[in-house]
C-alpha cells in the first residue's frame, strides 16, 4: 500500500496521541502539530494526503486553515471539535471540510471516516479518461480531466465534494437524485446522518454558481425527492 501521510492538527496532546494509535494501526503515517500555523508550514512543506483540524486552535483555527489549504490543495479535511451542534457542523462544511466529526468521538469511527474520505478522493484523483465528456450547460461548463468549473467564462472555485455533486448530477441532467444517492455515491459510505451534509453542500454549492441571481436553477430541488440538474 502506498504510504499515506495524514496530519492531525489538535492541541490537546492526549487526544492528538489517541488518534495516532488508531490510524498507525490501519499503516498510516501521521504528523502531529499543535497549532494552525504549524498545520499550514506541515502542508506547504510535506505531502499530505488528508488533515484532520481542531476547530479551536491557537495561533490561527481550523476554519482559516482550511481556507489557505483549499487555495492550493484538494485534499480531504475532517474537522474534530467540540463545537457539535447542527449549525457548528453547517459552518464547518460550508468552510470547506469534507466531513465533521464531534468530541468526545470513537476513535474507530474516526478511522472509518478517515478510511472513506481517502478512498473516495484517490478515486477522483486519478485521472478521467480521455473520452471523458466536458459537460457545457446554460453557460456553465465542467471539465472532469482537470476538475474545474466555470460559468459564463468565470472560474469557479468548488471544494472536491461540491466538484463531486455537481458532476455527478450534470452527467444525467433531468434524473433525480435522492440524498441518501448523492451521500452514497460522493461520499462511498452507506447513508449516515447525511441529509444534511448533502443539503449543505447544495446550498453552497448554489451560492457559488450565482444561483440566487437567476431565475432558472441550474440545481433544482424535487420537494420530497431530491435534487436534479436542470441543464
Amino acid at each position: 500500500m502506498k504510504s499515506i501521510t495524514i496530519l492531525i492538527a489538535d492541541d490537546e496532546a492526549e487526544i492528538a496521541d489517541l488518534i495516532e494509535l488508531h490510524l498507525e494501526k490501519e499503516g498510516y503515517r501521521c504528523m502531529k502539530v499543535s497549532d494552525g500555523q504549524e498545520a499550514i508550514s506541515a502542508v506547504k512543506t510535506h505531502p499530505i494526503d488528508l488533515a484532520i483540524l481542531d476547530i479551536m486552535m491557537p495561533k490561527m483555527d481550523g476554519y482559516e486553515v482550511t481556507r489557505q489549504i483549499r487555495e492550493q490543495h484538494h485534499m480531504p479535511i475532517i474537522f474534530l471539535s467540540a463545537k457539535a451542534t447542527d449549525l457548528d457542523k453547517i459552518a464547518g462544511l460550508v468552510r470547506g471540510a469534507d466531513d465533521y466529526v464531534t468530541k468526545p468521538f470513537n476513535p474507530m469511527e474516526l478511522v472509518a471516516r478517515v478510511n472513506a474520505q481517502l478512498r473516495r478522493s484517490m478515486q477522483f484523483n486519478q485521472s478521467a479518461p480521455a473520452n471523458t465528456p466536458v459537460l457545457e450547460a446554460g453557460g456553465l461548463v465542467i471539465n472532469p480531466e482537470q476538475r474545474t468549473v466555470s460559468i459564463y467564462g468565470k472560474p469557479i472555485e468548488l471544494t472536491p465534494k461540491e466538484f463531486d455533486i455537481l458532476y455527478l448530477l450534470a452527467s444525467y441532467p433531468k434524473k433525480v437524485y435522492s440524498s441518501e444517492n448523492i451521500f452514497h455515491q460522493v461520499w462511498g459510505e452507506a447513508y449516515y446522518e447525511g441529509g444534511n451534509t448533502v443539503m449543505v453542500h447544495i446550498r453552497t454549492l448554489r451560492k457559488k454558481l450565482g444561483e440566487d441571481m437567476h431565475k432558472n436553477k441550474l440545481i433544482k430541488t424535487v420537494w420530497g425527492v431530491g435534487y436534479t440538474f436542470n441543464g
